[in-house]
């Protein structure tokens, strides 16, 4: 009889999870949350994350850390000695029993540990089984970087998402560690579930580039610089460079989020703040226009905005279809309806203490995720484990072909448009799913471009935005007019054909057109489909008009983010967006092995803000925990002491200094030639250190101001210490260790020419770094599709030309 354990996702899955920190905890709390059986080995002191506020009080008077817990639910925990012989055979004994690895110790260890997989006995024998390994590294196998010592803070600092965070004169602004770490694991949870879709070929190693993920973050910006279009300097607290107001203001009472893009949304905030003069005003026509004027508009913005309350402005200026939100604090964020709704927060248990934390954003129905868990105390399972000729051992596995990529069997019509959705679809296509783009010769993506001048069609400007070259790398491209009847048609035998649809369309859009998921699974009933609306579909907030930045306002991270005696701010990077997209394509890939495990379709309805929840996990916590949180701490981290952003030598230049040790707090003195500190027993262990943090951060800017950023990172690289040049978006396009790894490549493409483009962040050691395949332009591969996939004939293909069906150059809208 099936239970309701056994139809979640992983039922039945053994999954192992080795190494220290929130990325690969994270990863694994994918797994387990979703019914795999995650055995979480630990030194025999414990994860490091054990220490990480906010910290619940325990029986026997230690500290316990509540986000480790919430990291940790349904797993179990294992201790073992890493440096002993019986140990290692033992690992090996049992990470042959299991399905999935997932390795972070070359975070802590160093790469050689890579050398040698956790599941091979002695002279490197798998014994018949080589499991799917995802393996995660600060910057990758190969390239200048490869040794360095890494934290977050540091990978996020050289992939360039960093610099353009915060005021004009600096520091940048560094996020909590989590954020990075929360997207790298929905990385190695995404490459494991894409490794296990694929398992018929045999198993898969990936390895992951931390660092490349933390560009994935910003990857929009690159397209930007490559396009002219990036204004090169960081603007300022909640300065966008692409747009003005996009910002958090101060109300009555509360903070509101604005975002204002298009024309329209501009007239209505202006005549909602009783100035609806200044919507015709020239200086204000566009977004690039409005922001070099921003200081104009800030002074008479933010007196209007301080007459009503932001529930007020929140109501107002939702009527009128504008990008505003509610920045709640994490106390408001926890009361909010839509999130109660939908099950967003959930019960976690860790020892006899009990608070919420963040689900699992992945929304599976019956196959998960399960509603909270309990967190196992360490080495809580390990007698049962300690014997490993117990378990049951895995399906005997060897390596797949290295350029097998896993996903060839898999079609996908992809239905997205802007970032989010686009990125999702893209995860699939690197995975090697033929992904389909569907756009409209009316209605293209609107990242192709969103001002409909004459220019924009005699010029072919839809053609020429290297923000979508980025996104549809390794895509088909169509077009079909779904307004009509004959172009659903066509769409309907395109899903038949399918094993998933991705769209991130208004939820108003696909049911008035009679083409959401209760009319497509009549066409095909094993279709999945995942659906990306910016707060879910069927409530109250769901038609709420939302951008990257909206996202990151509603999920109240900004309270979190910059300086204390600053407003909220945000992360100037569209952070919604990304952040959307890798959640999106994980949805994805777990509802295809659904799918492939059950027969059976369903419709994934995700919520973007919800998907950034789980970067609000500290401060979620802490709140629910003590029942307040601690204000904004600037670039203070809570275990490393000291860390921050320093002042180099040179123009607006910076370094990330992340001290994640007492040994490297030595080796930092011994770098800065700073005896006396060294003589001082308070600064000897990190909690003193904290105590001192302003007197030692002058210490460190006073040395960092003595030389660049770049040799200032090269000595404090050769001393063993992690830190990293904070380096601006357009200087990465050039870094030596990205080039190095091919991580950039040279592509053409028709109407741009010469563009570098991204290649993906996972890694197969064996394969080759594959060729992109270009972004489609309009219409490319209309003949391909119509003829291949649905048999259509040429003349099928003209008339429906004729008609204006498809086509491969933009028309203009019918007023």
């Amino acid at each position: 009889m099936e239970t309701s354990e056994s139809r979640l996702a992983f039922s039945g899955l053994r999954v192992l999870e080795i190494g220290c920190g929130a990325a690969v905890a994270y990863a694994g709390k994918l797994f387990a949350d979703f019914g795999a059986e995650v055995i979480k080995l630990e030194d025999a002191d414990g994860d490091t994350l054990r220490r990480l506020p906010p910290l619940l009080k325990e029986a026997n008077g230690e500290p316990a850390s509540a986000l480790h817990a919430w990291l940790n639910t349904n797993k179990r925990s294992v201790a073992y000695r890493r440096k002993t012989g019986a140990d290692t055979a033992w690992l090996s004994g049992i990470a042959r029993t299991c399905d999935v690895i997932l390795d972070a110790r070359a975070l802590d260890e160093g790469l050689e540990v890579l050398k040698h997989p956790v599941y091979a006995g002695e002279g490197n024998d798998s014994q018949g089984n080589a499991p799917i390994e995802v393996c995660l590294t600060w910057f990758g196998e190969s390239g200048p970087y490869s040794g360095f010592v890494g934290t977050e803070a540091v990978c996020r600092a050289l992939a360039g998402a960093v610099y353009c965070s915060g005021a004009e004169q600096g520091p940048p602004h560094l996020p909590h560690d989590i954020q990075t770490a929360i997207a790298a694991g929905v990385a190695a949870f995404s490459s494991a579930t894409a490794a296990l879709l694929g398992r018929s070929d045999g198993s898969r190693r990936y390895v992951l580039s931390i660092h490349e993920i933390a560009f994935s973050l910003v990857e929009m910006e690159a397209g930007m610089v490559q396009d002219g279009r990036h204004p090169l300097a960081r603007l300022g607290v909640n300065r966008f460079c692409t747009t003005h107001p996009a910002g958090i203001y101060e109300t009555k009472e509360g903070w509101v989020g604005l975002f204002a893009h298009t024309g329209p949304q501009w007239a209505a905030l202006c005549a909602a703040i009783g100035y609806p003069d200044q919507a015709a005003d020239p200086r204000f026509a566009s977004g690039p226009t409005r922001i070099v004027h921003a200081d104009e508009i800030d002074a008479f913005l933010i007196p209007s905005l301080r007459a009503r309350t932001a529930e007020e402005w929140f109501d107002v200026l939702r009527k009128e279809k504008f990008p505003a939100v509610i920045v709640p604090t994490m106390a408001e964020l926890l009361q909010q309806g839509v999130h109660r709704e939908r099950g967003a927060f959930v019960p976690v248990k860790a020892g006899t203490a009990e608070f919420e934390g963040p689900v699992v954003p992945l929304p599976m129905g019956d196959a998960g995720p399960l509603p909270g868990g309990k967190a196992a105390l360490l080495d809580a399972d390990g007698p049962s484990y300690r014997e490993a000729a117990s378990l049951t051992p895995a399906a005997g596995l060897t390596r797949a072909a290295p350029d097998a990529l896993p996903l060839r069997k898999i079609r996908v019509v992809d239905l997205t448009m802007g970032w989010a959705g686009p990125l999702a679809a893209r995860t699939l296509a690197d995975f090697g799913a033929e992904v389909i783009k569907v756009e409209s010769t009316r209605y293209p993506d609107w990242w192709r471009g969103t001002h409909y001048t004459d220019e924009f069609y005699q010029e072919k400007l839809y053609e020429k935005n290297s923000n979508f070259a980025l996104m549809n790398r390794n895509k088909l491209g169509i077009t079909l007019d779904l307004t009509h009847a004959q172009g659903r048609a066509v769409l309907f035998d395109l899903v038949a054909k399918a094993d998933i649809v991705i769209e991130n369309y208004s939820t108003e859009v696909l049911p008035k057109l009679g083409l959401d998921y209760a009319v497509l699974s009549q066409v095909n009933p094993r279709l999945v489909m995942v659906s990306m609306p910016a707060f879910g579909s069927g409530n109250e907030w769901s038609t709420i008009r939302a951008y990257g930045g909206t996202l990151e306002q509603a999920s109240g991270l900004p309270h979190h983010t910059g300086f204390a005696q600053n407003p909220p701010a945000l992360t100037s990077y569209a952070y919604g967006d990304p952040v959307g997209g890798f959640n999106g394509g994980a949805a994805a890939l777990l509802a295809l092995f659904v799918q492939q495990r059950s027969g059976k379709g369903r419709h994934v309805n995700l919520s973007q803000v919800e998907c950034m929840l789980p970067m609000t996990a500290p401060f979620v916590i802490e709140q629910s925990v003590h029942g307040t949180t601690a204000p904004r701490s600037g670039n203070a981290h809570p275990l490393h002491a000291p860390q921050g952003i320093y002042q180099c030598a040179g123009d607006d230049a910076w370094v990330v200094v992340s001290i994640t040790s007492d040994a490297q707090w030595q080796a930092l003195l011994a770098v800065m030639q700073a005896a006396d500190l060294a003589l001082d027993p308070v600064l000897e262990k990190a909690a003193g250190r904290r105590t001192r943090q302003e007197e030692i951060d002058r210490r460190i800017n006073a040395w960092t101001r003595a030389r660049s950023a770049q040799s200032a990172m090269a000595e404090l690289q050769q001393a063993g210490i992690s830190a990293g040049e904070v380096k601006p978006i357009w200087t990465v396009l050039d870094d030596p260790h990205l080039r190095a790894r091919e991580f950039f490549k040279a592509t053409s493409r028709p109407y741009i020419g010469e563009f570098l483009a991204t290649t993906p962040w996972f890694r197969e050691p064996a394969a080759r770094v594959a060729a992109v395949r270009p972004a489609p332009t309009l219409g490319q591969h209309n003949g391909d599709v119509f003829s291949r996939v649905l048999g259509m004939s040429v003349d099928q293909q003209q008339t429906l030309e004729r008609d204006g069906i498809i086509g491969n150059t933009a028309t203009r809208k019918v007023a």
